[in-house]
């Protein structure tokens, strides 16, 4: 875990300076916070940001819930789930991305031509993660369950890219760019199959409810700052794109891959809770919960500082 401050001077902004941490975790639904560094959006709207990065969502979120940001940008609905599970204090503010981005990348020596051939054999995931439930659903899409499978947990990129490749795994279920680099360094060895089925993952903006309560102007201007990043990309896509390689060290031609397989803009809509639901009888039906029934995700949903920034980008029923 890295931490890092912005000192940039604000622009067309005279009033205190008020600082807010972000936790992180380098993928691409992130991609509009760091158009929002660049273009100093943050220092117009009165904050200085200070960032700290986590290895996966789950563990981004994890460092809001202790206490070491206040803020988490692009983490997806399944560590939401699962706190909701645990009545965490969190709230989902806001969402600034959505994207199919989670592939399995094999090994082809390993005899998997199809899906029903992954029966019996090591496959690798993040445990906790929305890549454990998109291996899930893909299996059961298949005839399987998690059970036919041998699972191995991997907790780092490191891991996800080099179990695989040196043959610890026969296959892994990782996100972009991870994915991509694990198929790369396989070659003609490689496989690599879409997990998502057409379901969104979402990039989420959460933060702790005692921090929100607090501080409800600081939410506003925070996604007031990434509705000004995201108007940016909209208008000067190319730019966007170089901010975003840089911040992510990505790949020039990944970048463009990145840009068709997402949707970054700030809005809070229905589908969020459908995916949420979904996820929570996946969670109930394979026993990652002693809980029997789904919580109510409208209570994890804060909308008041989105409202405040963009009305017309809250679309979900009671809020």
């Amino acid at each position: 875990m890295t931490s890092a401050s912005l000192s940039c001077s604000p622009r067309n902004y005279a009033g205190p300076m008020e600082s807010i941490t972000v936790a992180y975790s380098p993928f691409e639904s992130t991609a509009l916070l760091w158009v929002a560094k660049d273009q100093r959006y943050f220092q117009e709207n009165g904050l200085t940001v200070s960032f700290r990065k986590y290895d996966t969502g789950a563990a981004s979120l994890a460092g809001v819930a202790n206490g070491e940001a206040d803020v988490v940008v692009g983490i997806s609905e399944f560590p939401i789930v699962k706190s909701a599970f645990q009545s965490e204090k969190i709230s989902v503010i806001g969402n600034a991305d959505k994207g199919e981005f989670i592939y399995l990348v094999g090994r082809n020596d390993r005899g998997i031509q199809k899906a029903s051939d992954l029966k019996g054999k090591r496959l690798g995931t993040a445990k906790g993660t929305i890549s454990e439930y998109y291996l899930g659903r893909f299996l059961e899409l298949n005839g399987m369950t998690i059970k036919d499978i041998n699972l191995v947990d991997l907790k780092t990129p490191q891991e996800w890219v080099n179990a695989v490749v040196d043959g610890e795994i026969d296959a892994v279920v990782t996100a972009q760019p991870d994915a991509n680099m694990a198929r790369e360094c396989l070659g003609a060895n490689a496989f690599i199959w879409p997990v998502q089925s057409g379901q969104f993952l979402n990039g989420l903006i959460v933060s702790g409810n005692d921090w929100l309560a607090k501080h409800p102007g600081l939410a506003a201007s925070f996604l007031k700052a990434m509705t000004q990043a995201e108007q940016y990309a909209e208008r000067n896509p190319d730019k966007a794109k170089a901010i975003v390689k840089g911040g992510l060290n990505l790949d020039a031609g990944y970048v463009d891959t990145a840009w068709r397989q997402n949707q970054f803009t700030i809005s809070l809509d229905q589908s969020l809770i459908v995916a949420m639901e979904d996820e929570a009888r996946w969670m109930i039906g394979n026993n990652l919960t002693s809980e029997k029934t789904a919580p109510n995700f409208l209570d994890l949903i804060s909308a008041d500082s989105l409202k405040t920034v963009r009305p017309g980008s809250v679309r979900i029923s009671g809020k």
